[in-house]
């Protein structure tokens, strides 16, 4: 009786082997192939950022190109300047895009005096936004760029809960004088070439209708490359 189940037992041993075999070869494979197609986290990304406003005329145009276009970007505001422009302030959070904080007053020497200074000027500017929109502001851009005591400062400031925002592309319309729209429009195409991220810098405070006209040029540019436009 032994001897007629001894070839049944050896089937069933080569049967789970070989189920053993196909579960860990299918353990080993990939569930998707990401090579016809780059995962949703490899697209390319813009940040469109505008620094120094608002302003009237040069914000309320870039707001509606930005409406007109569906994309989003991130303001960083010099609250000063908010004074009796609290109305486009409040467009800029109502139409979806991210208010951040500048600065209060712009001003160097007093901005950077000292630690204490510095951490005056950014609450300062952001309990405007609070106040004016309702919003906790989360994103900080150091006027100027900063100091070389960027690093400890920044630590202050992330403290506050704020995340420091840099950028890695300009348009040009504070570094070259004078610049007319198609200039702008090519220094930022030149200045973004083979960056992903790319974080743009631009302005909206007055004196700036260039930057405002070369911006659907901008935006077209990108989003024919296909860059996903992004907002903090």
């Amino acid at each position: 009786m032994q001897k007629r189940f001894i070839p049944l037992a050896v089937l069933i041993a080569a049967v789970l082997a070989l189920l053993l075999h196909l579960g860990m070869h299918a353990a080993a494979t990939p569930v998707f192939s990401y090579a016809k197609e780059r995962p949703a986290t490899e697209e390319r990304r813009i940040y469109l950022t505008f620094d120094d406003g608002p302003s009237t005329a040069v914000t309320n145009r870039v707001l509606d190109t930005l409406r007109r276009e569906g994309v989003h970007a991130t303001f960083f505001i010099v609250s000063d300047r908010a004074h009796g422009r609290e109305e486009t302030l409040r467009r800029i959070v109502r139409e979806g895009h991210t208010v951040g904080v500048h600065s209060a007053t712009h001003r160097y020497d007093e901005i950077y005096a000292s630690d204490r200074a510095l951490v005056r000027d950014a609450e300062t500017c952001a309990a405007l936004i609070r106040r004016v929109t309702g919003v906790q502001p989360q994103v900080y851009r150091f006027p100027g760029g900063g100091t070389a005591d960027n690093g400890r400062r920044a630590a202050l400031l992330t403290k506050l809960g704020f995340r420091i925002v840099s950028w890695n592309a300009v348009c040009g319309d504070e570094e070259i004088a004078r610049a007319d729209a198609d200039t702008l429009y090519k220094t930022a195409v030149s200045t973004a070439a083979g960056k992903d991220p790319v974080v743009l810098l631009m302005h909206d405070s007055a004196g700036h209708a260039a930057t405002a006209e070369a911006l659907p040029r901008i935006i077209a540019h990108f989003r024919a490359r296909g860059y996903v436009f992004c907002a903090y």
